[in-house]
């Protein structure tokens, strides 16, 4: 099933949709969803070029494809959580000074991206990476790209650590996310 980066409308409700990259997308997804006015987050695939990704090629080096990156398509609420709030939120569960990859899990299927619909978005997500940046007074290392098509992850990764709590929260702590995260936000 693919999905396309879109805003919606379901009744007189808005809902605005944001595509982003922080390392495993069951990490993100779970530290997103929590978030007031964030209604839905979907961990999926997306910045390649491969057609129906699954995680186990979503990443493979194929002759005239570009790789995906893991993502969590996020919906949201725009009158209860604006975009630069939901920027600085993101910025906040993942190491933006690490561009090669999050925590445990390296390389570029892991690295930060803020996934853009549109140069009003990217003026946002740039004034907020300067803004963090500035706060943690060192360079980020956080693309902002042209979103590109969403595509969800397989079922079994949807939720994951609602449907695997055990492995979910040992893979977590193995992995150093909460730790490393402190470590770089700690007192801002």
């Amino acid at each position: 099933m693919m999905a396309v980066l879109a805003s919606v409308s379901a009744g007189a409700a808005q809902a605005d949709t944001a595509l982003l990259a922080g390392g495993c997308f069951w990490c993100l997804e779970h530290d997103l969803k929590k978030v007031e006015g964030v209604t839905e987050v979907v961990s999926g695939y997306s910045g390649g070029t491969i057609e129906n990704p699954t995680y186990q090629n979503y990443h493979d080096d194929i002759p005239g494809q570009e790789p995906h990156v893991e993502v969590v398509q996020v919906t949201y609420d725009p009158a209860v959580i604006g975009y630069a709030k939901l920027l600085d939120t993101y910025l906040r569960k993942i190491d933006p000074t690490d561009g090669g990859g999050q925590f445990c899990d390296r390389g570029a299927a892991y690295r930060p991206v803020i996934y853009v619909a549109g140069e009003g978005e990217r003026a946002v997500a740039e004034e907020r990476l300067a803004a963090a940046a500035k706060l943690l007074a060192q360079p980020l290392q956080v693309d902002v790209l042209p979103a590109r098509t969403f595509w969800p992850a397989e079922e079994y990764h949807q939720e994951y650590a609602d449907k695997n709590p055990t492995r979910y929260t040992y893979y977590r702590w193995r992995c150093g996310r909460d730790a490393k995260v402190k470590e770089v936000w700690q007192g801002r």
